[in-house]
């Protein structure tokens, strides 16, 4: 598409479709509209509901405070928006502007928008995984399902990955009474995304609220009864946990399988995009009709190398999706790139934990507020000399000033004195985190190198 003034006349008469009925879809959708854009806007999602907010799931619907159906994301604005809700897109014509749908139909478009995010990995051994008492969370529905379970009182729950959402599902069934065993591969819970030295104050936070956690174990194995309900898991170490319920938390798979001959730049960490959200092509050539937003985009990031990162984060979903929207219909000289400072937070057995920047990419750490041993502390992560994170355990405020000094590559060890940091942590010490060749459930962000058509990764389940 020219941009001259054809652009003014695609701006009023031209045909977006966005592919994902999600949080990143829904705001680029609003962003679209609130900047002008009077065309045809169409809304594609596999699920049969509108936008819904995912981060309640493991909290707010678990312990029976909300319901799951009441998590629908508040409209900012009327979209006047065509919505096909229940059809998986399939394929991707690139040349011939043409989205394939489940249905058989197709949708075409002028510009099209891409934010079919990630879904939950489930159990690898698919008779395991259908075992009645088998669940993962990642949908409304996953979220609705477990909570009736939870509700009935099983004797105990086996959570298998001790991740974020595991270690929330942890929290949330030790908050309703219910005794849980937690399986976890690595040394500790959060080991992926924070490391060692942070994961074992997780890993005594879960102990000290009851939770049964085993760490440098896998699962094996999951047995039925005769009637195909879970009857017990097998771990890694011989020993066995009787369960009626069980929580996989391996992770997420990035939603691409569908671009697999579309000749975008698409696969297991998901859509290469520029920094100005156009998605790359298998050859490393940017496009300029197909645009990539939220947990399934990967970026580069001029404050990490420029290496591409893929963030599974609802800050990010949202800041991407603006830009994107913002430069799909605008010309080249008025784009603005996505530069996104990572943040994350959880909430987890009484504490609420906060990060922002990379963590995974450190390979040293620095407490430089409060005390590990108090779980209320701030943690400095140090790269080749400067500031890349932070994380805080109840001492959120301290987190916008870190993220100056990440944005300004300040330098690691940090040069100044704060006034209640403890003289037996105030140095660098090992980040302790485990080694990125091998699969891992952890990390919220993911380093995935600088060419945007690598394709070489993969995943291969080793049970839990």
């Amino acid at each position: 598409m020219s941009l001259d003034g054809s652009l003014e006349r695609f701006r009023r008469e031209g045909r977006i479709v966005v592919v994902g009925a999600s949080l990143a879809g829904l705001r680029a959708a609003e962003t679209l509209r609130e900047e002008g854009f009077a065309g045809t806007l169409v809304m594609v999602g596999d699920e049969p509901y509108e936008p819904y907010d995912r981060p309640p799931l493991s909290k707010q619907v678990l312990l029976g405070k909300v319901p799951a159906d009441h998590t629908a994301l508040p409209p900012r604005r009327a979209l006047d928006a065509q919505w096909r809700l229940g059809v998986a897109a399939t394929g991707l014509d690139v040349a011939r502007k043409r989205v394939q749908l489940a249905d058989g139909d197709a949708v075409e478009y002028d510009r099209l928008l891409i934010t079919t995010g990630v879904r939950a990995r489930p159990w690898p051994h698919e008779l395991e995984a259908d075992l009645d008492g088998v669940f993962v969370l990642r949908t409304t529905d996953d979220a609705a399902q477990l909570h009736r379970r939870l509700s009935a009182g099983p004797r105990r729950v086996l959570v298998i990955g001790a991740g974020f959402t595991g270690s929330e599902i942890a929290s949330a069934c030790r908050e309703r009474g219910l005794e849980v065993t937690v399986a976890e591969r690595g040394a500790a819970p959060l080991v992926g995304a924070l490391g060692g030295v942070v994961g074992e104050v997780a890993a005594k936070m879960q102990r000290e609220a009851g939770v049964d956690l085993r760490c440098g174990v896998t699962v094996t194995g999951l047995e039925g009864d005769p009637a195909g309900r879970l009857r017990c898991a097998h771990l890694s170490d011989g020993s066995t946990v009787e369960a009626e319920v069980a929580v996989v938390c391996l992770g997420a798979t990035r939603n691409t399988e569908w671009l697999a001959s579309s000749g975008l730049g698409a696969g297991p960490r998901g859509i290469a995009c520029d920094a100005g959200c156009r998605a790359f092509d298998v050859r490393g050539i940017v496009t300029d009709d197909v645009f990539v937003a939220g947990d399934v985009a990967r970026s580069p990031h001029p404050l990490f190398g420029y290496q591409f990162l893929s963030l599974e984060h609802w800050g990010n979903a949202i800041a991407q999706a603006e830009v994107a929207a913002h430069n799909m219909i605008s010309s080249s000289s008025e784009r603005r790139p996505h530069v996104w400072t990572p943040s994350f937070w959880s909430a987890q057995f009484g504490v609420n934990i906060k990060s922002v920047g990379v963590p995974p990419m450190a390979d040293q750490i620095m407490v430089v507020q409060g005390a590990l041993a108090e779980r209320r502390f701030t943690a400095v992560y140090g790269h080749q000399g400067r500031v890349i994170a932070a994380v805080t355990f109840d001492q959120a405020k301290w987190l916008e000033f870190y993220q100056q000094q990440i944005e300004q590559a300040a330098p690691f060890p940090p040069e100044f004195t704060t006034v209640d940091r403890r003289p037996e942590e105030a140095h660098p010490v090992p980040a302790e985190f485990p080694d990125p060749s091998l699969p891992s459930h952890g990390p919220t962000v993911t380093l995935s190198g600088h060419s945007p058509t690598d394709r070489r990764i993969s995943f291969t389940p080793l049970h839990a």
